[in-house]
């Protein structure tokens, strides 16, 4: 595996562990926060297979787009593409002032990211 690809993943595991520790609080809520870390835990990780395919991997925060370039290498995701369009949005929309996550948004941002996390680990030939 190339070094580069390792610190994709590194990132995008950081954002995953960080997600689901936000979403044991049980006091304090961080919705916000936590979808936002999904959101970046599944552009990391699918930059991560980009990365060790070979394939460019534009400075974007679309999943969309970054799962469409994937599906060269890994045709069975675009089965994902309808999920992770709903989370490509949290990459912005909840660090602004307007709106805020709501637990049920949440849930479904670590669903997605999950799938996300276990397709990539998968494919890059790592424990799930």
């Amino acid at each position: 595996m190339k070094p580069s690809t390792r610190e994709w993943i590194k990132k995008a595991e950081a954002d995953y562990q960080l997600a689901l520790a936000l979403s044991r609080r049980k006091k304090v809520t961080f919705h916000d926060h936590g979808c936002f870390c999904c959101q970046q835990s599944a552009e990391k990780y699918v930059k991560a297979r980009l990365e060790e395919a070979g394939i460019f991997s534009p400075k974007t925060h679309d999943l969309v787009k970054l799962v469409k370039l994937a599906t060269a290498v890994e045709p069975r995701w675009s089965a994902m593409q309808a999920s992770v369009a709903h989370l490509s949005n949290h990459a912005v929309e909840f660090r602004y002032p307007g709106h805020e996550a709501t637990v049920r948004e949440f849930k479904q941002a670590l669903k997605t990211a999950k799938t996300v996390r276990r397709e990539a680990r998968l494919a890059l030939g790592l424990r799930v």
